[in-house]
């Protein structure tokens, strides 16, 4: 393939992407030994670094890893990666692996050498049509492993259920496990029944999302009525309104689920204020630098 003219970042060094290799023998290539994070940045703002470091460090810490940099060394070399970029809204990649070791071997390497990798690239909005006329899902049997909670690379079985979701000319795979709602193959899902925003409780069985998070912290501070507890798969099938939440696609209504519409079949009311509540913290917040 050919390299994006990009600058990333590998073990200490900043380069083009084409520049830089990592070893064929890395863990992270052989048994998917690793963990990552997904930073949006907006106008060269990262938002909520600090929420999203905190989980890189806690993900690290339940594969029993150790942290390669201190917060502040993260943010200068994350700062450092923005700056080197031609567009001001970015999504920050960052991937730590186990580094690489021979002979292969599913035990720890006695004295590991972790690859720390980062790379940019530019972030797009969600569309202006997808914004207004909502998204469609399809749902599945959540067929992940029990530790969702681990940003972890290895992401076969989320790829699978994603490509569900392409194949059905649809946004997402919405994922049900035991008769619960948990999460989307690539984002977190909310759901709003009778003017009550529900959100399932975070757990092992799902990665809470920074933009989940804000999402909850924005309900609260506009005082729109909200419950965090288990959401049975009927529930959700009949809710008035899906939300989707992830880094990149910010907050998105589902409109349609399996060919059944949503609600109205149009985004619904506490969508439509949320997403402006969500509008107006990142541009009038993070424009100006402000977490």
């Amino acid at each position: 393939m050919d390299f994006p003219p990009l600058v990333g970042f590998l073990n200490g060094r900043f380069a083009p992407l084409a520049d830089l290799q990592i070893s064929v023998l890395d863990r992270g290539f052989l048994f998917g030994d690793g963990i990552y994070e997904a930073i949006p940045v907006y106008n060269r703002h990262p938002l909520r670094l600090t929420e999203h470091l905190r989980r890189l460090a806690a993900s690290l810490a339940a594969i029993n890893m150790p942290n390669p940099y201190t917060v502040a060394e993260w943010a200068s070399l994350i700062q450092k990666l923005i700056d080197q970029q031609s567009f001001a809204d970015q999504s920050i990649y960052v991937q730590i692996t186990r580094g690489p070791a021979f002979p292969r071997n599913h035990a720890f390497p006695a004295t590991p050498e972790p690859t720390v990798f980062m790379f940019a690239d530019e972030l797009l909005p969600p569309s202006r049509e997808a914004v207004a006329n909502g998204v469609a899902a399809v749902s599945s049997d959540d067929i992940r492993w029990q530790r969702c909670n681990i940003k972890a690379i290895s992401l076969l079985a989320n790829v699978l259920l994603k490509q569900q979701a392409v194949d059905a000319g649809v946004a997402e795979t919405i994922l049900f496990r035991d008769g619960l709602l948990i999460e989307g193959a690539s984002s977190n899902i909310l759901v709003v029944k009778e003017g009550v925003l529900l959100a399932p409780p975070p757990s092992h069985l799902m990665l809470t999302g920074i933009t989940y998070d804000l999402v909850i912290e924005l309900a609260k501070q506009h005082n729109m009525p909200l419950e965090i507890r288990p959401i049975s798969e009927s529930a959700a099938r009949q809710a008035d309104e899906i939300w989707l939440t992830s880094s990149s696609k910010e907050v998105l209504a589902v409109v349609s689920l399996d060919g059944q519409v949503v609600g109205t079949g149009q985004p619904g009311p506490l969508y439509q204020a949320m997403y402006g509540y969500f509008q107006v913290f990142k541009n009038e917040a993070m424009r100006l630098g402000v977490e």
